[in-house]
């Protein structure tokens, strides 16, 4: 049986603003599994990764309106992620493991302390600097850092993804972090 094909994200928006039940339906159908990606790489726990998703669906409906998002998947995919990492720091405030967090704050350390990452990251001139950084980036290393940075992947599913080796996956994030932190203090960031 053929699925039907998914609402286009104007006509999404557009029943968050007129309060239509079914825009949260559509939003999952469109959205859910990529949302859940998002949460899953997060927590390492399908239970939280759910509730995360279902607490993003809830942000949506609040903030529209009168947020009226022009890149849907965008929108969500912060929404997601900011949920998941706030449920990550509820359940590890007394311990540390669990999910990629842990690793990927290790990693970032070399650019900066985890404090500040954690601190700095939303502030827009930050967000300005590694935008235009990002974009300086070759194409498959771009996509490589945001898998593991934004998507929180892993390392091994990143290189499964793009057919490369763990080793040579590693390395390539290895230097983009290194190429990032001169970036930043050419910029009076570190």
């Amino acid at each position: 049986m053929k699925q039907p094909k998914p609402m286009p994200d104007e006509r999404i928006v557009a029943l968050y603003w007129s309060r239509a039940e079914n825009a949260i339906t559509e939003t999952d159908v469109k959205y859910g599994s990529y949302c859940r990606s998002i949460a899953y790489n997060i927590l390492y726990d399908t239970q939280d990764a759910e509730e995360s998703v279902n607490d993003t669906y809830l942000d949506a409906w609040e903030s529209m309106p009168p947020h009226k998002p022009t890149v849907l998947s965008t929108f969500l995919g912060k929404i997601t992620r900011r949920i998941s990492i706030d449920r990550w720091r509820y359940r590890h405030a007394e311990k540390r493991g669990g999910g990629q967090m842990p690793a990927i704050l290790d990693e970032l350390s070399d650019c900066a302390s985890p404090f500040d990452v954690e601190s700095v990251i939303e502030e827009h001139e930050m967000a300005r600097l590694i935008g235009a950084f990002l974009d300086g980036l070759p194409r498959d290393e771009r996509r490589v850092f945001l898998c593991r940075y934004w998507y929180m992947e892993s390392v091994s599913d990143i290189a499964r993804a793009y057919g490369f080796t763990s080793s040579k996956t590693a390395s390539m994030l290895h230097r983009t972090r290194s190429k990032l932190r001169t970036f930043l203090e050419s910029e009076g960031y570190l």
